[in-house]
């Protein structure tokens, strides 16, 4: 996007019609998965922190949304799961063409909460 986002709707609105009813179900499994989560714009996309912290960002692209980070313990944790999905580095996509796995998101989003409550502790 070559102008600057300045929320999280404003994003979704300028995405096609079918990537942004795919996007809302994106957004809806986080903030259902973490509600005290904080939703922003960062990197022009949106992303979730909760106490702070990184918790989650996705991007809609032309035939797949990404989310990001997924940490080795949690491509590790999840790995059965994401099988399905294409997995490069930090990032899993999902394609647009297929129905959003929102419980998988949802878990994805509790497990990052999760890592996110450990590293504070220590």
């Amino acid at each position: 996007m070559k102008r600057d986002i300045e929320s999280v709707d404003e994003y979704l609105a300028l995405q096609s019609e079918a990537a942004q009813r795919t996007l809302s179900q994106v957004r809806g499994a986080i903030r259902k998965a973490v509600p005290k989560a904080d939703e922003a714009i960062s990197y022009k996309m949106p992303a979730y922190k909760l106490n702070g912290e990184p918790l989650l960002y996705f991007a809609g692209w032309k035939q797949h949304y990404s989310l990001y980070p997924a940490t080795k313990r949690l491509l590790a944790a999840l790995k059965e799961d994401l099988k399905p999905y294409e997995v490069v580095k930090s990032t899993v996509r999902f394609s647009l063409a297929e129905p959003v796995p929102a419980k998988l998101i949802e878990r994805f989003a509790r497990f990052r909460a999760r890592e996110i409550s450990e590293s504070m502790k220590s």
